[in-house]
């Protein structure tokens, strides 16, 4: 449908609005023309028309109408949010709770150090930098990053109540530590970080999370995660090998009292 910008706005043809001189009715004729009528014949121009005509010389400029945007909308390429930007390999962000466990249970005798922070936090986005200069400077060391706004439900199971918070991981050992800092105190980080980071050897598989934290995590039901306690597996002596009664406890003899015998048995 075409239109005319009459006075800052746009009039369809047909259209009818009040001036000082009466009802004024606009119409589109032709391609090349537009009317504008004064419904009163009050007009000073003769016939009480004006006629405008469109050069055809230049192609016609397009209206642009200023609209809300929709929520979500944008132009040109994704804004990065602050707690993706400098972001090392070393580090990622973690999607599910199997996501954790399964990262924790497969890091082997690597150190592995789980980042609790919220995108509403104003520590968590004061430390971030800084975070990531340590884990430049410590490559062998894993960094997960844990969304609270997207695992809030993960993260009470897992009785994380105040952000930032760490939690520091290795080997068979388990977790080793958790606490939470900001910039004031991030020598509690780097010494845990220097205490942790040297290499050693774990005697047994890689542990995780303890077993307590993962039952906790399959009886939240909004978790989509299920484990399944393991049984202790009582262990069996082999036939053949002669027992032995446990001995009585003995109580300890004084050096008075076993002279004393001695002469009473003289």
């Amino acid at each position: 449908m075409a239109e005319v910008c009459l006075k800052g706005g746009f009039v369809s043809p047909g259209a009818r609005f009040q001036s000082k001189k009466g009802s004024v009715y606009c119409s589109l004729f032709s391609p090349s023309t537009v009317e504008i009528k004064d419904a009163s014949h009050k007009s000073g121009f003769s016939e009480g028309r004006l006629v405008f005509p469109v050069r055809r010389d230049r192609p016609l400029k397009p209206f642009v109408v200023a609209s809300p945007v929709p929520k979500g909308f944008t132009i040109g390429p994704k804004s990065m949010r602050w707690w993706e930007h400098g972001l090392k390999p070393n580090m990622r962000e973690i999607e599910s709770t199997q996501d954790l466990v399964d990262s924790l249970r497969n890091a082997g005798d690597k150190l592995v150090v789980v980042d609790f922070f919220s995108p509403s936090c104003p520590g968590c986005k004061t430390l971030h930098p800084k975070i990531c200069q340590l884990a430049e400077g410590n490559p062998d060391v894993l960094f997960l990053q844990v969304n609270y706004e997207k695992h809030k439900s993960m993260c009470y199971s897992l009785h994380v109540h105040v952000l930032p918070f760490f939690w520091f991981f290795r080997g068979a050992q388990g977790r080793l530590c958790g606490f939470s800092c900001t910039t004031q105190t991030i020598k509690k980080f780097r010494d845990a970080l220097a205490k942790h980071t040297p290499e050693r050897c774990s005697l047994g598989p890689t542990k995780g999370l303890d077993e307590s934290a993962l039952l906790a995590l399959a009886a939240n039901k909004e978790l989509n995660f299920s484990y399944t306690k393991k049984e202790e597996v009582e262990t069996e002596v082999p036939t053949g090998i002669p027992s032995f009664a446990p001995l009585s406890p003995v109580s300890p003899v004084t050096a008075m009292e076993k002279e004393e015998k001695e002469l009473v048995s003289t």
